[in-house]
């Protein structure tokens, strides 16, 4: 036991006798010394009789609130550390009055579990620092993953300040070695930063000997005394690492052109199944080329953009998967195989091939639909948007540079008490938190999010120094996903967050997304569009809302069967999937009924766009279930914001109405007045 924390003594102020009994036997067992009270008038006669050096404050306590209650204790004891708990002050106002007008340490929200009263007291005393990361053998370590050019001048960028931040750290250890404790504390928080920031940026043995500093520095925040020779031993071994070299990173390589539609590569010794698959691709819109040999697949793969590979199983679908995977810029060119089998072994061995999808073999229609939508969704994937919320700029910029790609997409917040706000804009797919920040921590913020239906399934990943069990703990209990030590190794930073996207990214598949056409279902249409709105009045921008629907569908279904109106179904919403922007919205709004909104798009725009789609679907042939072949139109209603409405229903209504204009006036048509 440590006995650093044996000297802590905490007044915990709580009228709940229960609450008291618990917490106060596992703080005890921690080594804490607890005085209990239950009122402010026995907490007044415990600070009178004892000095604490920290305080555990109710919110509502007999007689008056823990905030008056703080108030009155600011006027005789304007340091103690005060931890708040309560079930009310669950917003961002309440915490700024708390934390910067009445100097709270932390807001704990009930209900709490010991353990994470346990992390906070132990980040307030310092007692219990995580270990620095164990150092490699040069032999040992692992390959630095290469980021984009950017990241490499903004590392060559934060190494040429390194020497500027150590001469500040040096002037503030000199007046705080001449009794300036204000010099000492800005000192500490030099030195955190760089202990949770460096390694970040290719800095991993300054953040290492950062932290080690951190730890000889720690006293600062607990009012315990120097050991000045090691504080100089620290700062030495500190200069000593600044010299390390910036990574050096590789330009990512150029994607080639996509076709529209997809692009399948079927691998197969079998003529007939190459042949088949052709077929098959025709049916569902998807373009299929074929290799019947290792080789042959990689040559074509360098020849032209495939969005996925189905392979034949067995020795030679594993090596075809192999060189594939080996090939610059398609290492995680998505894979699926087939198999007469499909057993237990079969299947594992697919898994470790790097396979997403196993099919039976022979394959039917539907089991290629599935294939070739998954696959080629995975390989264009929307672009991921993720937000990251740290006080330091430094640490922000370093965890967005490390995420963005063509994939995704960053924004940084450096403001906690800003975040609803910057959700409500931004609306990201992943947030990044830090636990540790000014006001609001980590766990804060994400007990708010989780009592907010907007955000409640958010996923959530925690930053942080601490990763003992009672910090996972009191992480989960608090809502995170997961969490990260630091300092944050940029190849687990990308690995997790991407998992947690794609996860993210199915759980929408399934609940948001018409299973035949792939395009959104009418409820998550209606609340994007009206961010989209937003959007456009904040930016004076118009946008564009469509109706469209299949012209004599009926007669479709009831000439050439209810498959073939699937298939025209299908191809319909994967035209509209494939022909706009990322930014724009498409929706299968009710049998066949579609529904698309343009942002920024004028009315005469909007029409032209929509025509070249009307001329690529008429130009489609498509096949009856019992044989024979036809050709299918649209006719569509323009509606524009603000010209058309300003609501959804709005722009809905008056696109309505002309859908039935573009019907009486012979279909196959447009009104867009």
């Amino acid at each position: 036991m440590s006995t650093a924390r044996s000297a802590k003594t905490l007044l915990f102020l709580e009228d709940d006798r229960d609450l008291q009994t618990l917490v106060c036997t596992f703080l005890r067992e921690k080594g804490y010394q607890v005085t209990p009270a239950r009122s402010a008038a026995e907490a007044r006669e415990v600070l009178q009789s004892k000095p604490v050096d920290a305080a555990i404050v109710d919110g509502l306590l007999p007689g008056m609130t823990g905030a008056d209650f703080i108030r009155e204790l600011r006027k005789t004891k304007p340091g103690l550390p005060v931890l708040f708990a309560s079930a009310f002050w669950k917003d961002l106002k309440s915490h700024e009055l708390l934390t910067r007008q009445l100097g709270v340490a932390r807001v704990v929200h009930k209900p709490y579990r010991p353990e994470e009263l346990a992390v906070w007291l132990e980040q307030l005393f310092a007692v219990a620092p995580p270990p620095p990361p164990e150092a490699q053998d040069e032999e040992d370590a692992e390959p630095v993953d290469d980021f984009a050019a950017s990241l490499a001048l903004l590392s060559a960028d934060y190494g040429a300040k390194l020497p500027e931040r150590l001469a500040t750290l040096q002037a503030l250890l000199g007046k705080g070695r001449h009794g300036d404790a204000a010099a000492l504390d800005e000192a500490y928080g030099v030195v955190h930063k760089l202990h949770g920031t460096a390694g970040s940026y290719g800095f991993r043995e300054v953040s290492i000997t950062a932290g080690a500093l951190e730890d000889v520095l720690r006293p600062v925040k607990t009012g315990g005394t120097l050991d000045w020779a090691r504080v100089d031993a620290g700062f030495r071994a500190l200069e000593d690492r600044v010299s390390l070299p910036v990574l050096t990173p590789e330009l990512e390589p150029e994607e080639a052109v996509v076709a529209a539609m997809g692009t399948l590569l079927v691998v197969d010794e079998d003529a007939a199944v190459l042949a088949d698959a052709k077929r098959m691709g025709e049916r569902e819109g998807v373009r299929v080329v074929t290799a019947a040999t290792p080789q042959e697949a990689c040559a074509t793969v360098e020849r032209q953009w495939v969005d996925g590979a189905l392979l034949h199983m067995g020795e030679a679908g594993l090596a075809t998967a192999s060189a594939l995977r080996a090939m610059e810029g398609h290492q995680s060119l998505p894979l699926a195989f087939s198999s007469t089998g499909g057993g237990l072994q079969e299947r594992v061995r697919a898994a470790h091939a790097g396979a997403s999808l196993f099919l039976p073999r022979p394959f039917t229609q539907q089991d290629f639909a599935t294939a070739a939508e998954r696959l080629v969704a995975t390989r264009r994937l929307e672009r991921a948007k993720v937000m990251v919320v740290d006080d330091d700029p430094e640490a922000v910029r370093a965890l967005s540079q490390a995420l963005v790609s063509d994939a995704v997409e960053v924004v940084g917040l450096e403001n906690a008490y800003g975040l609803l706000d910057a959700l409500a804009q931004h609306r990201p797919d992943l947030l990044l938190l830090d636990v540790q920040m000014p006001g609001p921590s980590g766990f804060d913020l994400c007990r708010i999010l989780r009592l907010t239906p907007e955000w409640q399934e958010l996923p959530v990943l925690l930053i942080t120094a601490q990763v003992g069990l009672e910090f996972r703990l009191a992480a989960f209990q608090a809502g995170a996903d997961d969490y990260l030590a630091k300092p944050v190794l940029k190849e687990e930073l990308r690995a997790r967050v991407h998992a947690r996207l794609e996860r993210a990214r199915l759980s929408r598949e399934r609940t948001e997304r018409d299973a035949l056409t792939g395009l959104m279902l009418r409820r998550p249409f209606v609340e994007a569009v009206a961010t989209r709105l937003s959007e456009a009045r904040r930016s004076d921008k118009p946008l564009a809302l469509c109706f469209l629907d299949v012209d004599h569908f009926k007669k479709v279904n009831d000439q050439h069967g209810h498959l073939a109106g699937d298939r025209v179904l299908m191809r319909l919403g994967r035209l509209l999937g494939a022909r706009f922007r990322r930014e724009d919205l498409r929706a299968r709004w009710g049998g066949e009924e579609f529904v698309v909104a343009l942002l920024g798009e004028t009315p005469e725009s909007a029409k032209e766009i929509l025509s070249r789609t009307a001329e690529e679907l008429s130009a489609m042939t498509f096949e009856g279930d019992a044989g024979g072949t036809f050709h299918v139109t649209f006719s569509a209603g323009l509606a524009v914001a603000p010209g058309d409405g300003t609501t959804l229903d709005e722009l809905l209504r008056v696109a309505d109405a002309r859908l039935y204009r573009a019907k009486e006036n012979g279909r196959n048509r447009i009104e867009a007045e």
